[in-house]
């Protein structure tokens, strides 16, 4: 396509936060920044000025201190802000009045909206009554909770003292549970009684009860009614010392004193998936959250006080805790938690409409579903006050792009947007200030020296490459817990290049400096030594409407590789001969003769990650018998053994 999906107007472009941020920017600096292209170029070369002006320009609380970056050339080494002071929760409920901070809604059809009055005074009660069981800086909280307000104030009340705040959503598995918390070893767990998905009620009690057996260092279960607890049940004794989430916050406390701690002072620990062996665990720095998450959110999504913000998530995922971050920008949050389709696939197109949601996150595979489902929200709903749609967890392909601007609407800014939970944040996303083009990522953000590089590692544009940054960045990791000589942390980003982060994604830079990802860089198919990327034949997959999800992985043949593509019909479509030559052509047509895939069958589920990613390493496992570790980070571990019995069938040839 010659012309972009979507242009912003010149009223568009003169009321986006980041223009004001490029004209304030413009009386502190020497330089002429004409357009974006100038302003990321500068934010590169000049990196600790732009983090320090950022800093000032969004206001945050605390005291930034003389040294911006230490040991800037040593990226693994460097340290940002080492001499800084702040307290993350302080700049997240800054805003203390009636404004509306949090929309919380269940499956069940509950609501529940809290001020950022109502919040801080929640806030301060967890607060006070963590501090009284001797819970301070460094002891671990976590949360096993659905994605509802009591999760958000359980990370505020840690984060408030100093605590250290972790997280998993209720529908992991007991292994997937130990795997994280096991190693982390929490002093409370704040724990939901059960939570509804797709219809159904189901009772969290019975795995509370093998966490509390499992995990000697909880002293404390704090546990939250999400589910109907009117009879008042006594809980077992199995789990331990609990007191009920109500209680704790029944208390007079009215203010937090908040701890001013380091800006690297621990916030996070996060969860690498755990699909290829037990999930790393990724620390994270409350300063280098607060300061990426308030650019990207500002300036690359324009948010705003006024804006009603969603994204579609679960505790699990690292989206939970860049939305929440969206309080340090006073907007509205909308939390959700069940099934993105019940009681229909108009369930979360109603809501935009219910809560009057501006900006509207979700998932590539959401989006194809919607148009799979033939859901036409422009022609349904007002969607009045809704100026951006934000994409994440997979690449979008340019129909997906295509199809929302057809079909859901015209007038808004799509931005797909591409990162991880290793920084928390993104290397590419969207950009109010520039067009749309299909299946482009708009931008490197700002401040991140995104780059691509071939095997020769020299970086390249318009063809096809490893992702890496070229300079450290406020929200690099500050650790992974339990790795004190930090081995692990260096071989996870820096053993390919030396010096050079390198992020594990596939993926080239387009002539209009947008990025397009191709899928991960340990998923790329090699037959006959040509790469290709598995979003690649995604993207010709998805155009075949009796499909309605696949996977592509390579099984050794031959000395070789061969690329095997599975597939999920929509129900009463026979897989005749017919439909597995139209998938080949179509796919023949639109790439190369190489993306071809050998093998084409037919499974009934698509084994996918619990934040929704398909596990393309698992199912290549399966093809070469190999075990397949950590099964309990998967939503549907029982898709994996259609692979197993297909693989004992079709075995590899070596």
């Amino acid at each position: 396509m010659n012309t972009p999906l979507w242009e912003p107007s010149r009223g568009h472009i003169q009321q986006a936060n980041l223009t004001a941020f490029q004209n304030w920017l413009q009386q502190h600096i020497e330089a002429e920044l004409h357009d974006y292209a100038d302003l990321h170029r500068w934010s590169i070369d000049n990196s600790e000025k732009f983090w320090s002006l950022l800093w000032d320009y969004c206001g945050i609380i605390g005291d930034k201190g003389q040294s911006i970056l230490s040991n800037g050339q040593e990226l693994l080494n460097s340290v940002w802000f080492e001499d800084s002071q702040l307290n993350f929760a302080e700049n997240l409920l800054a805003n203390r009045s009636d404004k509306i901070a949090i929309v919380s809604r269940l499956e069940n059809g509950s609501r529940r909206s809290l001020s950022y009055k109502q919040l801080f005074s929640l806030v301060a009660k967890l607060s006070y009554y963590l501090t009284s069981q001797g819970i301070g800086k460094g002891d671990r909280i976590a949360g096993f909770l659905p994605n509802t307000a009591e999760a958000v104030i359980g990370m505020l009340a840690a984060s408030s003292i100093g605590a250290i705040w972790t997280s998993c959503s209720p529908d992991f598995g007991i292994n997937g549970v130990i795997d994280r918390f096991g190693q982390t070893k929490p002093k409370i767990l704040i724990a939901c009684n059960g939570y509804f998905y797709n219809g159904k009620t189901i009772d969290s009690l019975p795995l509370l009860t093998k966490i509390r057996q499992s995990i000697d260092s909880i002293e404390q279960l704090l546990l939250v009614s999400i589910t109907d607890d009117s009879n008042g049940r006594q809980y077992s004794n199995d789990l331990g010392e609990t007191v009920r989430f109500s209680d704790a916050i029944n208390n007079s406390a009215e203010n937090i004193e908040f701890e001013r701690l380091p800006f690297n002072h621990p916030l996070y620990i996060m969860y690498s998936s755990g699909t290829t062996g037990v999930p790393k665990c990724i620390v994270h720095g409350a300063g280098g959250t607060l300061l990426q998450h308030l650019k990207e959110h500002r300036l690359h999504t324009d948010l705003k006080i006024d804006d009603v913000f969603f994204y579609f998530t679960t505790c699990g995922w690292m989206m939970w805790n860049w939305l929440v971050s969206g309080l340090a920008s006073e907007a509205t949050l909308v939390l959700y938690d069940g099934s993105p389709f019940f009681p229909d696939a108009n369930a979360m197109v109603d809501m935009i409409d219910e809560e009057t949601i501006s900006i509207f996150g979700t998932s590539a595979k959401f989006i194809t579903s919607l148009e799979k489902a033939g859901i036409k929200p422009r022609e349904s709903h007002k969607l009045e006050k809704l100026k951006s749609i934000l994409s994440t967890g997979s690449p979008l392909s340019p129909e997906s792009f295509e199809y929302v601007y057809r079909d859901f609407k015209s007038n808004v800014c799509l931005s797909s947007i591409s990162g991880g939970t290793d920084i928390i944040s993104c290397f590419a996303l969207g950009n109010p200030s520039l067009p749309v083009w299909p299946g482009e990522i708009q931008c490197s953000g700002l401040g991140m020296a995104v780059e691509i590089w071939d095997d020769q590692e020299s970086p390249i544009k318009q063809r096809k490459g490893e992702l890496v940054c070229c300079k450290s960045f406020p929200s690099k990791p500050i650790k992974f817990w339990n790795d004190p000589e930090q081995s692990k942390f260096h071989s996870a980003y820096f053993e390919k290049f030396n010096n050079i982060w390198n992020h594990g994604d596939y993926g080239e830079i387009t002539e209009h400096n947008g990025i397009i990802i191709h899928g991960r860089s340990d998923a790329v198919l090699n037959p006959g030594g040509v790469r290709i990327g598995t979003a690649e034949v995604y993207r010709q997959v998805e155009k075949i409407d009796e499909v309605i999800d696949s996977i592509c992985v390579g099984q050794d043949w031959h000395d070789d590789v061969r690329v095997v593509l599975f597939v999920v019909l929509r129900e009463g479509i026979d897989f005749s001969e017919e439909l597995l030559q139209q998938i080949k052509s179509v796919i023949r047509k639109e790439t190369t003769p190489r993306h071809v895939p050998a093998v084409i069958a037919q499974v009934k589920d698509i084994p996918r990650t619990i934040s929704g990613k398909i596990v393309e390493l698992a199912v290549r496992n399966c093809l070469h018998d190999q075990s397949v570790n950590n099964t309990d980070a998967l939503a549907n571990p029982e898709a994996l053994d259609q692979f197993r019995i297909w693989a004992k069938h079709n075995p590899p040839d070596n």
